[in-house]
């Protein structure tokens, strides 16, 4: 029987990721993909710039910006590490509003995606939770606001299986009255590689797919949908199981094969896997996962804790960089 594996390919939300598996099956950089990577104090900033056509079909990507953070310290629950990250998260924000000319007096929408009732889908909901929100103070009471902050509206508008209705035609609905002029859409990502769990954030100017990172196909949250310029952030929050017994065979080909008689012991305990293809061992996962139906969707044991953390960083350093009056001596005053 023929396989599907289109159903079984490495999947992956992150731009970086991408970049790095078009780059491995290549062998050669990819042009029309302009990569500068900054690294300080235990945080990767990566900057990817997608110029042309033939780098987004190279990585799959549409053309636009990603700017990636990596930080694998989050894990440790570092609160000194996690305002730094903060802090960097609002540097590089701030300036993705300068690059769309989004300037201090415009009015921002955040959207936060995803289903609360689900912790590793909660992200978008907690980062509304705990972001400033001002509009109210512009409409009823606007000569006692304070110089600083700027007009900061939110929702979370839920998933089509609670409420019927596609993420991007509620938030078309409020576009329409309140005539924002800009969109920061918040998302939980995928990931193909289980050291971005929960330790990356990734900010792209190219919009967003709502439940892109488990294979859905939904009506997007984009400039060319909803008329409005809308950023992306997203965090990965899960693996495919799939993708996590492929990383492991592939890792225990490179160990194996690092040992003194390297090849005889490949060979000895691999087997065929050293020579069949990626694709081809994720043919054998699909395999395996048939009576399931498809596939496991994994998260760590621990989620609560860092969906709670991750979504705090992300809240404050969007508060940092939408509002001057908050800065990193009093960020803490606005989230919980």
């Amino acid at each position: 029987m023929e396989l599907d594996l289109q159903l079984y390919s490495v999947r992956t939300d992150l731009a970086v990721e991408a970049k790095e598996m078009a780059e491995r099956h290549a062998n050669t950089p990819i042009p029309g993909v302009n990569e500068e990577v900054e690294e300080a104090d235990g945080i990767k900033v990566t900057r990817l710039a997608v110029a042309d056509l033939a780098g987004s079909q190279a990585i799959g990507r549409a053309i636009g910006n990603y700017v990636t953070l990596e930080v694998p310290g989050l894990r440790g629950g570092d609160t000194g590490l996690q305002q730094k990250v903060s802090t960097v998260f609002a540097r590089e924000f701030e300036h993705f509003l300068d690059e769309i000319g989004i300037d201090r007096d415009s009015k921002v929408l955040i959207v936060g995606l995803g289903n609360w009732n689900v912790t590793p889908d909660s992200l978008g909901p907690l980062v509304v939770e705990n972001a400033l929100i001002t509009r109210q103070f512009y409409e009823l009471v606007p000569d006692q606001i304070s110089p600083g902050y700027r007009n900061v509206s939110a929702i979370a508008p839920g998933v089509l299986g609670l409420t019927g209705i596609e993420s991007s035609e509620v938030v078309q609905g409020i576009v329409d009255r309140t005539s924002p002029d800009v969109i920061i859409a918040i998302d939980a990502l995928a990931s193909r590689s289980l050291e971005r769990i929960n330790t990356t954030i990734q900010i792209a100017d190219i919009g967003i797919h709502p439940g892109s990172g488990i294979g859905n196909k939904r009506r997007g949250l984009t400039k060319e949908v909803l008329g409005v310029p809308c950023i992306a952030i997203g965090v990965p929050t899960v693996c495919y199981a799939s993708t996590i017994v492929n990383n492991v065979l592939e890792m225990m080909r490179t160990h194996f094969g690092q040992m003194a008689d390297g090849g005889a012991h490949t060979k000895e305990i691999m087997g065929l896997l050293d020579d069949i293809s990626e694709q081809e061992r994720l043919a054998l996962v699909k395999e395996v996962l048939e009576p399931l139906g498809h596939d496991l969707i994994v998260t760590p044991k621990e989620i609560d804790e860092f969906i709670e953390e991750i979504a705090n960083i992300v809240a404050s350093g969007l508060n940092a960089a939408l509002h001057e009056a908050v800065d990193p001596g009093n960020v803490g005053a606005y989230t919980h």
